[in-house]
């Protein structure tokens, strides 16, 4: 009975607006990351932009939640859009510790597989956007909003591996042990951003799975 009165009552659709309009910040982070770590725009200026981006994807995320808060019937479940909105803003504010741990080490020159792990997180960015894009669409997208969250396992797999070979590389050419635990780090993190999209990209199959 709840079920039926819950379909017939109108809806709030906002939630998906935001949730785009946040993938989209986070894709203009991800983009500054990039820039930073191939050295193609100065480093301050990436880590301001990269801060300020991060700091609109949280004022998206209380927009979220304050909605959340006061909707009475939502397009998704109540849970679900906490736990998506989280998973994205946890991905860029991961995208703001690497940044500072730049600026506080006065990085200024990275490894190629820092740079490709860089370009690794656009495309994760990117196809994560794409899938966001779908969620107003759940039924009629359901088999796309799969293949977008299967592609983004791929790319977090593939960050796997340039962290593991980028650390490899610094134990082999590194000889300061300074710089190397510093490179490690940063190795670390910009891991760790791209862990996060994996999170965005299990909440949204485990929405798919629940609505289709």
């Amino acid at each position: 009975m709840l079920g039926w009165f819950r379909a017939l009552m109108p809806r709030e659709e906002r939630f998906f607006e935001l949730f785009i309009r946040h993938a989209q910040v986070t894709v203009a982070g991800a983009v500054a990351l990039r820039a930073l770590l191939t050295g193609s725009k100065d480093v301050a200026q990436c880590c301001k932009e990269i801060s300020q981006r991060e700091a609109e994807a949280d004022e998206l995320t209380r927009e979220v939640l304050t909605a959340l808060r006061r909707t009475f019937i939502t397009p998704l479940d109540r849970g679900d859009i906490k736990d998506l909105i989280t998973s994205m803003d946890d991905a860029i504010d991961q995208m703001n510790q690497t940044a500072k741990v730049i600026t506080l080490f006065e990085l200024r020159a990275f490894e190629r597989p820092m740079q490709d792990m860089g370009e690794i997180i656009v495309r994760a960015a990117e196809v994560t956007a794409q899938a966001v894009g779908l969620l107003g669409s759940l039924a009629r997208e359901s088999n796309r909003l799969n293949a977008l969250t299967e592609e983004i396992i791929r790319i977090e797999e593939q960050a796997d591996q340039l962290h593991d070979q980028g650390r490899k590389e610094l134990f082999l050419t590194q000889h300061n042990p300074i710089a190397f635990v510093i490179g490690t780090e940063v190795y670390g993190h910009l891991e760790e951003v791209v862990d996060r999209f994996e999170d965005v990209a299990n909440e949204i199959s485990a929405i798919v799975i629940e609505n289709v």
